[in-house]
């Protein structure tokens, strides 16, 4: 039997679009505009969400401190289970809702879901109850994209005892892109890019951002930004971009970038 190219499948373009959590709550008309015209052209999108304001203003109402170390938030016991209700409690079911009042049909998520992110600690003597994810089983993902919904995914895993662990959004986006071969990864922040001296970079090179890395240029929360990208793009993603709401910013390359 000869099969057509015409008869061959399909093969979906498949986006991860990463939402930090300071954007969560004022999403505008221009993102679910282009978040639908992406869909229109044949593009199948998840999504995956921090929610650093809320977690921080839960962990205060309970007297809980917390801190960073490399832009990762350092996790106690006690602080997971905040973090844990708070993602899949509220800011979850509340990206959901806006995501479906505005025509788009999504369905909310976490890494115990279908067995979704298998874990391990990422260094529990440095970070406590972080994650690091040891797998992604991409078959209920599957299941929704072909449907037509939009999977929500919040960045929380488990071990295999079903301890929670807290695992860092940019990461979780990452990772989930390589497991589902997408063809771009979008991190939307409240900054359209990686910023230097002041100015946005339309166009950056791996070797560049780790000097920038080592002169503190890049700190805090776009370090693990700019080392998912990297690591996204050593795997083979063929695009990773650091955007605003407008999905307009910085793609990072392997290579300069001749023009």
């Amino acid at each position: 039997m000869t099969t057509s190219k015409s008869m061959q499948p399909i093969v979906p373009n498949r986006i991860v679009i990463k939402l930090g959590g300071s954007m969560l709550e004022g999403l505008n008309e221009e993102f679910f505009a282009n978040f639908k015209k992406l869909q229109a052209e044949g593009h199948e999108i998840i999504i995956v969400h921090g929610g650093g304001p809320a977690i921080n203003k839960s962990l205060a109402d309970h007297g809980v401190t917390s801190t960073t170390i490399n832009g990762f938030r350092v996790t106690s016991e006690e602080a997971v289970d905040i973090v844990q209700c708070t993602l899949v409690g509220k800011v979850n079911p509340s990206l959901v809702l806006q995501l479906n009042q505005n025509g788009i049909a999504a369905l909310g998520m976490s890494g115990y879901d279908g067995n979704l992110l298998e874990c391990d600690f990422l260094d529990k003597g440095v970070y406590g109850f972080v994650g690091e994810i040891k797998k992604v089983n991409t078959a209920i993902l599957d299941i929704q994209l072909v449907n037509g919904i939009t999977p929500v995914i919040s960045c929380i895993g488990c071990l295999p005892d079903s301890t929670p662990l807290n695992i860092n959004a940019d990461t979780v986006a990452s990772k989930i892109a390589l497991a589902i071969k997408a063809e771009c990864l979008l991190l939307v922040t409240d900054t359209p890019g990686i910023k230097i001296n002041g100015e946005i970079q339309e166009v950056v090179q791996t070797s560049s951002i780790k000097e920038w890395i080592e002169s503190e240029d890049i700190y805090g929360g776009m370090i693990p930004k700019v080392n998912a990208a990297m690591d996204c793009l050593k795997e083979g993603i063929p695009s990773v971009k650091i955007v605003d709401e407008q999905l307009h910013g910085t793609t990072i390359v392997h290579q300069e970038v001749y023009v």
